[in-house]
């Protein structure tokens, strides 16, 4: 059959074009940017945490054994305790982390709600404000974290293929309604006594406990890119670890460099055993496993030193802010999470203060 010119000429331009696309075999990329996707990186590093986890467990337990111990026999204690509520905590973790994305997010909505708990219970409460606690558990707790599990991107069956950012919602969603909501309904009570200092409490409970460690898994959402501007071809869970890791470092680390050096106290009312030195020290430090790390991360060794030494100044920012209400309601620990040491808000304040804080440093200059 004899075609003419023009449409011989059109055929074999689109034989050309398509040409391409059904030789060649669609290329995978080896590690794809998905909250829901366990990359080697992120094995790593949970094998590196559990490794140092051993190693110190092994150590406590040879020293432990010592007629004569070097250290403080108190100070050992206090360090099997804090070894006993890591490992507790990395088993949850893991397991979260299998659950892939939305069995991480309702994790830390779980733990949300017992620091919550801890909070309100640690603070006066009236009667008055018991429906206001209902909604502030039962509604704005669980609003908060499914508006984070939605994200950038929501279940097409619910939204159909609208492109809708719930960033722009869970980022203003407690310090807008749920703020101007709490004294309302306290004030619906119609018991005005200590007022604003009820509204207040909830609202900082509800501030710190959820809605600044909801910044946790939100981490899981982000499209992240390198600073030269390309992808990033790794799993974000790496970098939610990577976050927890070094806020929980910052915080040991502190303590250590206190012990060692620490001379000028940070806030002697406040907390006796933070000082300046133990916070520039665990900045240096904490700066310098944040950039042996940085493989785990979109950033550069450098940039990962930087974000190390601001989470730490978070971090420290967190257990000062809890020492300081303690204090204020008379009380050592928050609560009981294992026996002898604490509550899971005193092991999570650290991480609430710097989750935000990451997140939207992550959030500008890497997305």
């Amino acid at each position: 059959m004899n075609l003419p010119p023009l449409a011989l000429d059109m055929t074999l331009a689109m034989a050309m074009q398509w040409a391409p696309g059904l030789l060649q075999q669609p290329e995978i990329a080896p590690e794809l940017n998905d909250p829901m996707w366990l990359t080697t990186r992120t094995f790593v590093l949970l094998a590196v945490i559990l490794v140092s986890l051993s190693i110190a467990t092994v150590v406590a337990a040879l020293m432990s054994r010592r007629e004569k111990l070097s250290i403080e026999a108190a100070m050992l204690d206090r360090f099997n305790h804090k070894l006993r509520v890591w490992w507790m905590m990395t088993g949850i973790l893991v397991i979260g982390f299998l659950l892939h994305f939305t069995g991480t997010v309702l994790l830390f909505g779980l733990v949300s709600f017992w620091a919550l708990r801890e909070f309100v219970t640690m603070t006066p409460t009236r009667r008055g404000d018991h429906r206001t606690l209902f909604w502030v558990f039962f509604i704005f707790l669980p609003l908060q974290y499914l508006l984070v599990l939605f994200g950038s991107h929501p279940p097409h069956w619910l939204f159909g293929n609208r492109q809708i950012d719930f960033y722009e919602l869970y980022s203003i969603f407690i310090p807008v309604y749920a703020s101007l909501f709490i004294p309302a309904r306290i004030a619906l009570s119609g018991d005005s006594k200590r007022f604003l200092e009820r509204s207040a409490i909830i609202q900082a409970g509800l501030l710190i406990c959820v809605y600044s460690l909801s910044y946790a898994p939100a981490l899981l959402d982000l499209d992240l890119v390198r600073t030269d501007g390309t992808p990033w071809k790794g799993s974000n869970l790496s970098l939610l670890v990577f976050m927890l890791l070094i806020a929980q470092l910052a915080s040991v680390l502190e303590r250590g460099w206190s012990r060692l050096a620490g001379t000028r106290l940070l806030a002697e009312k406040i907390n006796a055993s933070r000082t300046w030195e133990g916070l520039f020290g665990s900045m240096v430090t904490t700066g310098l496993i944040a950039s042996a790390l940085y493989w785990a991360t979109p950033f550069m060794p450098w940039e990962a030193g930087v974000i190390g030494a601001v989470v730490t100044i978070m971090a420290i920012a967190g257990t000062l802010t809890m020492s300081a209400i303690k204090r204020d309601r008379g009380v050592t620990d928050t609560g009981t999470l294992v026996q002898g040491h604490a509550g899971v808000l005193d092991q999570i304040d650290n991480v609430c203060f710097a989750a935000p804080v990451f997140y939207h440093v992550t959030r500008f200059f890497y997305t």
